[in-house]
């Protein structure tokens, strides 16, 4: 393959009305100070999660990923199971027993206040616990009558730490996972998502709330009261994708090119729940741009190191000035995308420009999936004005790739 490295960018800019998506330890809309300004933050945490929610929508959900310290209640809620229904058909005590067992060579750390917890979350396929139990190959009962020194050799022999680490489903692939425990269980990540900053300076408002007591009758007063904090802003996203870091991960091509498109998807239709029920805040976004690279990937958050201003709109400007960063980028460093890829609603010429004509979103999807399938049958990446232009199903639009 001539190109090795396929890294898919994914610039976003979404405005948010007020709300408190991101808080801290004291309730407070996470910040930071950039430019000089203190701007809207929402971590990389958080929205990180919400696109693992949103991507798991769309999976079945014995394929789903699940992040947790209850494994080995998990697999022994499998080995209890009837054979009819994938499991062992083991009394409680015994699925505990033998779940303690399969899961000791780990050498994964009890928490240290419920013993039925690991010390720490872990994250792992519903599916590969179906594989363990499928493992034991109709001898759960057999192993879960054994003596306790014998239960532990026969355990050494089943495959237990090679049932997780391989066939790893999509959100670890993505998402990877690090086991401090035992290294051989770690998985590189193919994603890296930033914090979300606004593109504008912000300041904390407060909301004052109170809640009254339906059945009070003697008067009307408020039976209590408080304060939300929220700000509204219109943010920059970014997050880059590695797609041969998840080819390797996942070890099969078509599934890669099915997750790049459902991972683009999920990003940019994912939204952090922080006091959603208080604000209803899920908007969607105002420009959805891909840039595809083969060198390294790049953050034109350096747009916004001059805050936007203006009191008639923010997302117009924002949108134009990412455009010019990212033709100065490409001027002054020589990094320009090979291809861009772009949803918007702004009218602008700069913005046109430097990413091409808006293409509806499920659009923008079809010509994201053919072109990483191009690259992972062996190809290149098309560059710009090279024949490069993906034909897309739907409504006859093209791609208009550049």
């Amino acid at each position: 393959m001539n190109q090795p490295h396929l890294f898919v960018e994914v610039h976003i800019l979404q405005s948010l009305p007020p709300s408190n998506v991101n808080r801290d330890d004291s309730g407070t809309p996470k910040q930071a100070v950039f430019g000089g300004a203190r701007r809207a933050r929402v971590s990389s945490q958080a929205w990180k999660r919400a696109t693992r929610t949103e991507y798991a929508r769309q999976v079945p959900e014995a394929d789903r990923a699940t992040r947790t310290k209850r494994i080995a209640t998990l697999l022994t809620e499998r080995l209890a199971r009837s054979a009819d229904k994938g499991g062992a058909g083991l009394a409680a005590e015994q699925a505990d027993r033998l779940a303690t067992a399969l899961l000791e060579p780990l050498g994964i750390a009890k928490s240290a206040k419920k013993d039925d917890q690991s010390a720490y979350l872990l994250f792992f396929g519903k599916k590969q616990l179906d594989d363990l139990v499928a493992a034991l190959d109709g001898r759960a009962a057999e192993l879960a009558a054994l003596p306790a020194d014998e239960l532990k050799a026969e355990v050494k022999k089943l495959p237990v730490v090679q049932t997780l680490s391989t066939g790893h489903p999509a959100e670890v692939a993505l998402f990877g996972r690090m086991v401090a425990d035992l290294p051989a269980l770690n998985v590189d990540a193919s994603v890296q998502v930033a914090h979300a900053l606004s593109t504008h300076a912000v300041r904390t408002e407060f909301d004052y709330f109170t809640a009254v007591d339906d059945e009070k009758a003697e008067d009307h007063g408020a039976e209590m009261i408080g304060t939300v904090e929220f700000n509204s802003s219109t943010l920059y996203r970014y997050a880059v994708l590695g797609v041969h870091q998840l080819r390797d991960n996942l070890s099969d091509a078509a599934e890669t090119r099915d997750t790049a498109v459902r991972f683009v998807e999920a990003f940019a239709r994912s939204m952090p729940t922080g006091h959603q029920n208080s604000f209803a805040h899920r908007t969607l976004p105002h420009l959805v741009l891909l840039t595809v690279r083969t060198d390294q990937p790049v953050n034109l958050v350096s747009a916004y190191e001059e805050p936007v201003t203006g009191t008639t709109g923010l997302a117009e400007q924002s949108a134009v000035q990412l455009a010019e960063e990212l033709k100065k980028v490409g001027e002054t460093w020589g990094n320009k995308p090979l291809r861009t890829l772009a949803t918007y609603t702004a009218e602008k010429d700069k913005v046109t420009d430097a990413f091409g004509p808006s293409l509806s979103f499920p659009a923008l999807l079809d010509a994201l999936g053919a072109l990483v399938g191009d690259w992972l049958d062996g190809g290149e990446a098309a560059v710009a004005g090279d024949g490069g232009e993906a034909a897309v199903a739907g409504d006859g639009a093209e791609a208009g790739a550049r």
